[in-house]
């Protein structure tokens, strides 16, 4: 799938089809896309823990539910929990220097073992890890990044996907998760039982709204002729359609057994 097409079919699934299971394979790719993701310092930020459902136990499953993350969670047949090493500074050191040596970080720009260890690492890396404000902040950036690429690879594979909120408490106790790793998102994966273009795009305010050319207060204005290509690419899509997104959830509700 192009690019462009994978950006515009993404949808938050909160119906997943709960007895087809995902293809190992496929968490896979989505693990190595986040893996493959920009990191500052190429240092290990991002942590996760795919869990499988019938494997968390019932439980389990109920004590990590929130008010926002109930039903979906019970129909995913895959959660990833996703966290940020505040730890990320151990090793960083050696990381940068490995990249100083293949040339990702090049002498014309001034990168060198000693520029490392006398100015990247002791008076950027360092200080950011141990100010807390600084350390959550970049972990929390790093992992957005990572995230973000999963989620896409999974729609390229053909997989639904959600970001959720979840206990974090009960999260630790039950995957084991070390003291200095702190929460990011649950993300469910299966594959749709919705129609995952069916209801249409969601609602998002024009570019103008949140982007500016120079300085803020000076909107960015649409370039002619782009959204039509975008359009074509299957980036931009119809919107979504109420009436017929209500329809699609009584559906699913009589399949489920679900309230309405």
């Amino acid at each position: 799938m192009e690019f462009k097409q994978v950006v515009g079919n993404r949808r938050t699934i909160r119906f997943f089809e709960p007895e087809k299971p995902v293809e190992p394979e496929k968490i896979h790719i989505m693990l190595e896309a986040a893996n493959r993701s920009s990191r500052a310092v190429n240092a290990d930020f991002v942590k996760a823990v795919v869990c499988y459902r019938d494997e968390l136990g019932e439980e389990t499953l109920e004590k990590l539910k929130t008010p926002t993350t109930t039903v979906q969670l019970d129909l995913a047949p895959v959660a990833i929990f996703w966290y940020g090493d505040t730890t990320f500074d151990q090793g960083a050191q050696d990381r940068l220097k490995e990249l100083t040596d293949l040339g990702a970080l090049p002498v014309t720009h001034g990168w060198s073992h000693a520029y490392v260890d006398e100015v990247a690492y002791t008076q950027v890396v360092a200080p950011m890890a141990k100010d807390q404000i600084a350390n959550t902040w970049a972990v929390s950036v790093e992992c957005g990044l990572a995230i973000n690429q999963a989620m896409l690879a999974a729609v390229d594979e053909g997989l639904g996907v959600g970001l959720h909120a979840f206990n974090g408490a009960v999260a630790k106790e039950a995957l084991n998760i070390p003291d200095h790793w702190i929460p990011m998102w649950l993300m469910l994966v299966g594959y749709p039982a919705e129609d995952p273009r069916g209801g249409g795009q969601r609602p998002r305010r024009p570019l103008s709204a949140n982007f500016y050319r120079g300085r803020y207060g000076t909107p960015w204005e649409d370039v002619p002729g782009v959204a039509e290509k975008l359009v074509a690419a299957g980036m931009l899509q119809e919107p979504m359609d109420a009436e017929r997104r209500r329809a699609e959830v009584r559906q699913l509700a009589e399949r489920f057994g679900l309230p309405l």
